[in-house]
């Protein structure tokens, strides 16, 4: 069907051009500013176009083998060697091609993992080590005694070294990051370091033996652009401690991986995964190198995973597993959608195990190789991340490398400013989190999980960058709400007719319930008294008026007084009406007024006090 005349409609078919696009957008936008409504801001500073041209003849960006999938990597983290091998079998008989041994020390252990010195004979009982791909996740510098304790396991195995596909993970840079400081001077550790992978190396493995892990520096609220920098500074500093011991550029380059936090912005996630094989070949060329192929894992967003309707975590999780796949992951650990609850059960993991199964095996999604090449939004994105990634890791290179800027503490202050400027984003909603800030369910039934998290964060020590949660500050309103001895309830007084209210009810009510108040939607009242007589009903002395502008302003005072009259300590309004009438409404006794954008959890925590939560 290639023959023109085969389909000879389609030769009469103009070439469609960004123009045409526009000119359909300006009737939509009607006269709204382009730049403000379609056009993305991020917190690197890009300004990315919803309607970009075409890159043509855009190169394809080296990933995956064409046509191979991506392994399938499942976390073993069970404190306990039986159940964790238990759980490792059960993965890989469940369709994983890969295990991730993660140890309770290390960032990515999130409360749980194998503790030090785990009997790995007992942990990988039965496993084929040859048949899969294992990952080694350590912390607290103990990298190199795990990697050891794996290497002498191969070897009492009998399998060949050079045939187990395992990735060391030694990482003392995320080691630093996540504990503030070092256990001797960076020269000395990076010796260290440098003399553990010859040893592997000695012993016939083919690594990797370095890992240049981002997860530390995204779950303390990194932007891609610093979690980029971070990774490829990182990857240098390893590549000049194998330089400094003896090893040659290009064998060094190939012992060293790189880890990304695969996250919900589908775009950004591709293009970050993109943006760090060319940032990667970038070093390469600067050093003389020949570009090769890196080997690049992919984790899912511990920074945004939910404790409430925790279900909306498994729609995260798939479009951030379909984003690191499309980006070129030759593997992917999808967090189980329970891991902010607790140890996740069998169901939560083979939910996890599924989502990527069905990527590959239903969606075929690893068939074609780099399918975001030539996008026009996806190249603008990509080549935006690089080149401020590489722009930040040139100044990290100036200020003495990666040690340095962890050590002096700059790095994690330029994390810190992109932090605040998300939480804001997330307290006034412009940041949406489905079922929590917005959309929230009151009364759910909590998945199981095996252990429940501890609800006291471990300690973080001076200088170290602590993880988070963008829900946690949500959930702690939502959990000082069940807490309270009696359920907190917003009486919504619902004025003049349904379609003058539904709107603003419907806000009213989401936002409310946000923090854990109630606020059931009437269907309106008759009149004055008959409001009244419901908030007398109701047993809360907190009120908040809804409707239109037009009605609160004929009716708003008169209902605000007969609130107060009857008793109510508290009466707010839905809405940001003008300022004359906020200062009419205001003086009869309106204290507070909510609206799209205004500051939703400073709101809610008055808005608690307000019914009734000390």
């Amino acid at each position: 069907m290639t023959d023109a005349t085969a389909l000879p409609f389609a030769t009469d078919i103009a070439p469609v051009t960004r123009a045409d696009w526009l000119k359909l957008v300006e009737g939509v936008l009607k006269g709204a500013p382009y730049d403000k409504r379609l056009v993305t801001r991020t917190y690197e500073g890009l300004a990315l176009d919803a309607l970009p041209e075409r890159k043509a003849d855009a190169p394809i960006v080296a990933g995956r083998p064409a046509g191979a999938p991506w392994v399938i990597s499942m976390r073993v983290d069970q404190t306990d060697a039986a159940e964790a091998n238990a759980q490792a079998l059960e993965d890989l008989d469940g369709g994983a091609s890969g295990l991730a041994l993660v140890f309770a020390a290390s960032p990515s252990a999130h409360g749980f993992g194998l503790p030090e010195g785990a009997d790995l004979a007992v942990v990988l009982k039965d496993v084929l080590l040859d048949l899969i791909d294992v990952r080694i996740e350590s912390g607290a510098f103990q990298g190199r005694e795990d990697a050891l304790a794996f290497a002498d396991l191969v070897e009492a195995r009998g399998f060949k070294p050079e045939g187990v596909s395992v990735s060391f993970g030694l990482d003392p840079l995320s080691d630093f990051a996540a504990h503030g400081t070092l256990p001797m001077a960076w020269p000395l550790l990076a010796k260290r370091f440098a003399e553990t992978s010859a040893i592997l190396a000695a012993r016939g493995f083919a690594g990797p033996f370095a890992r240049a892990d981002g997860g530390i520096y995204h779950a303390a609220g990194a932007s891609d652009a610093q979690e980029l920098a971070a990774v490829l500074a990182t990857m240098v500093a390893y590549l000049k401690a194998y330089a400094e011991a003896g090893i040659a550029l290009e064998e060094a380059a190939g012992r060293i991986e790189a880890a990304l936090v695969a996250d919900v912005n589908q775009t950004a996630t591709i293009a970050k995964f993109r943006a760090i094989r060319l940032l990667w070949a970038a070093v390469l060329r600067e050093c003389g190198l020949p570009e090769k192929p890196l080997k690049l894992h992919g984790t899912t967003a511990w920074r945004s995973l939910t404790r409430r309707d925790p279900y909306v975590n498994l729609l995260r999780n798939t479009v951030a597993a379909f984003a690191a796949g499309v980006g070129g992951a030759d593997s992917v650990t999808v967090l189980p959608f329970t891991q902010a609850l607790g140890l996740p059960d069998a169901f939560a993991r083979r939910l996890s195990r599924n989502t990527q199964v069905m990527l590959l095996e239903e969606s075929n999604v690893h068939r074609v190789a780099d399918p975001a090449a030539g996008a026009g939004a996806m190249e603008a994105h990509t080549d935006g991340l690089a080149a401020k990634a590489w722009d930040l890791f040139r100044t990290i290179e100036k200020r003495g490398g990666m040690a340095d800027v962890l050590e002096d503490r700059w790095f994690k202050a330029e994390i810190a400013e992109v932090k605040a400027k998300r939480d804001a984003d997330v307290a006034t909603r412009k940041a949406p989190i489905t079922g929590t800030s917005e959309f929230p369910i009151l009364v759910q039934e909590v998945p199981e999980v095996l252990a429940p998290l501890s609800p006291t964060p471990a300690p973080v020590a001076d200088g170290a960058l602590a993880p988070y949660r963008i829900a946690e500050a949500f959930e702690a309103l939502r959990d000082a709400a069940e807490a309270a001895p009696k359920a907190p309830v917003a009486f919504l007084a619902t004025l003049g007719p349904v379609a003058a209210f539904t709107a603003r009810a419907t806000f009213a009510k989401n936002f409310f319930e946000a923090g854990g108040i109630a606020a059931p939607v009437p269907d309106g009242f008759a009149d004055l008294d008959a409001l009244v007589a419901a908030f007398k009903a109701s047993g809360t002395p907190f009120a908040c008026l809804v409707s239109s502008d037009e009605v609160y302003g004929a009716e708003g005072a008169a209902a605000a007084e007969a609130l107060k009259a009857a008793g109510a300590t508290a009466v707010w309004l839905a809405g940001k009406p003008a300022a004359e009438l906020q200062a009419t409404l205001a003086g009869v006794g309106v204290t507070d007024f909510i609206f799209a954008g205004c500051d939703a959890l400073e709101t809610l925590a008055r808005a608690q006090v307000a019914a009734g939560i000390q």
